[in-house]
C-alpha cells in the first residue's frame, strides 16, 4: 500500500575527481523498496550527485504525492533549494560572474522537480543513516566496475 509520501535517498561519488564514478538511489514507498544505480567511466563527484537525484525523480515520473529527497550533498541541496534561482536570474552565471558548472544537469533537475512536490533534506554522509549508507555501498560497487 502506498504511503502519503515517497522517500528517496541519493548518493554519488567518484574515484579521483574526475575519475570513474557511480550514482545510486533508494526509493521507499510504504513496503515498496526500489534501488537503482549506474555510473560513468570518467566523471566528477558533483555530476554523479546530481545524476542520482535526476534519475530518482525521472523514475518517480508525474507523482502527485509529496516526495522527500535525502542527499548527503550540500551542493545538491543548496543548489536546488537556493542557488539555482539566482543562477537563472543571472543568466546561469555565478556570483563571481563565471558560468555555472553542470548547467545542463541543474536545468534537468529543476525541470523534473518543478513538476513534483519535492522537499529537500541534507543528511550527514557516513554517519550511520541506513539508506544513505546503502546508496554509498551501491555507488562504491559502480565505481569498482569502472576502475581499470
Amino acid at each position: 500500500m502506498a504511503t502519503k509520501t515517497i522517500e528517496i535517498y541519493t548518493d554519488g561519488g567518484c574515484s579521483g575527481n574526475p575519475g570513474p564514478g557511480g550514482w545510486a538511489f533508494v526509493l521507499r514507498d510504504g513496503e515498496e523498496h526500489i534501488e537503482r544505480s549506474g555510473g560513468d567511466d570518467y566523471t566528477t563527484n558533483n555530476k554523479m550527485e546530481l545524476t542520482a537525484v535526476i534519475q530518482a525523480l525521472a523514475y518517480v515520473g508525474q507523482e502527485k504525492r509529496g516526495i522527500e529527497v535525502y542527499t548527503d550533498s550540500r551542493y545538491v541541496k543548496n543548489g536546488i533549494s537556493s542557488w539555482i534561482h539566482k543562477w537563472e536570474r543571472n543568466g546561469w552565471m555565478t556570483s563571481a560572474k563565471k558560468p555555472v558548472k553542470n548547467r545542463e544537469l541543474w536545468q534537468k533537475l529543476k525541470s523534473l522537480s518543478d513538476d513534483l512536490q519535492v522537499h529537500w533534506h541534507w543528511v550527514k554522509g557516513h554517519a550511520g543513516d541506513r539508506w544513505n549508507e546503502r546508496c554509498d555501498q551501491l555507488v562504491q560497487e559502480e565505481m569498482a566496475k569502472r576502475k581499470k
